[in-house]
Parts: structure tokens; sequence; C-alpha cells
């Protein structure tokens, strides 16, 4: 059984739903040497989220933004509002969504479908550079 784990700092986005599923795999080269295993996806961060969903079309990365401002809105009375009026609904939104991600690995490569890739979603107007932990194991 191998480990190897890496954190790494994705460059500041916009808010919305980015793919980041090429910063992933080229964080961890020792990926091509694991036939069979996990690859542990983390962020850590409490207004931004991870998630799995279609590569292709970049429509579907707005109406995912599009919808979830309208799920969980800015400024409906919310206590903790002292970052601003997109932080609260920031941390419900990541809540929702999510802070790991599990990934198989087959023969060295993350086992995603054809049409599937990594998000990383941006829930503030300005979240920063945002930090990973990626943890790989298998044989």
């Amino acid at each position: 059984m191998k480990l190897h784990q890496q954190s790494i700092r994705l460059k500041e986005k916009k808010r919305g739903f980015h793919l980041i599923t090429h910063e992933v795999v080229e964080a961890i080269p020792f990926l091509q040497n694991i036939r069979a295993g996990i690859c542990h996806v983390f962020i850590k961060h409490t207004s931004a989220s991870l998630a799995i969903n279609e590569n292709a079309d970049p429509t579907v990365r707005k109406d995912m933004e599009t919808y979830f401002n309208k799920a969980v809105p800015e400024n409906d009375g919310y206590l903790h509002h002292d970052e601003g009026p997109d932080d609260m609904p920031a941390h419900i939104k990541a809540m929702l969504l999510g802070s790991s991600l599990s990934i198989p690995v087959i023969d060295g490569r993350l086992a995603l479908g054809i049409w599937q890739g990594v998000y990383l979603c941006e829930h503030r107007d300005q979240g920063g550079r945002r930090e990973l932990v990626i943890t790989l194991w298998g044989e």
C-alpha cells in the first residue's frame, strides 16, 4: 500500500463553479503509479466547497451558481454577517455541497465518468486562494 499527501493552493477565483480537475491531477504525479486506490480531496475552508459534475458544457456551472444563489439568498435575515452579505450564504452552500470528495483510482487515473469533473464551488465574492489537501493511497 502506497500513501501520498499533497497540499495545494488554488489561484483565487471569482464566485461560481470552477473545474479544477487538471489542478488536482497535476498536483499528484504519483497518481500514475497507483493501479487501484482512492484519491481524497479536502478543502480547508468553510465558505467554499467541492463537487463532481458536468465537465463539458459551461452552462451547467452557470446554472448551478444561479440555482444556489436562489436557494440560499443574501440578505435573508442571517445573524452572521460581519464579513458581508455573501458570508453566511457561503457557509450554508458549503455545508450543503460538502468539503471533501473520494474518487476511485484505476490504472493511474482518476476514475471519473467521461462527462465528470472536479469543481471548486466558490461561494464568496472575494474568497481568496483556497487550499486543498489531496491524499492518495492504493497499490
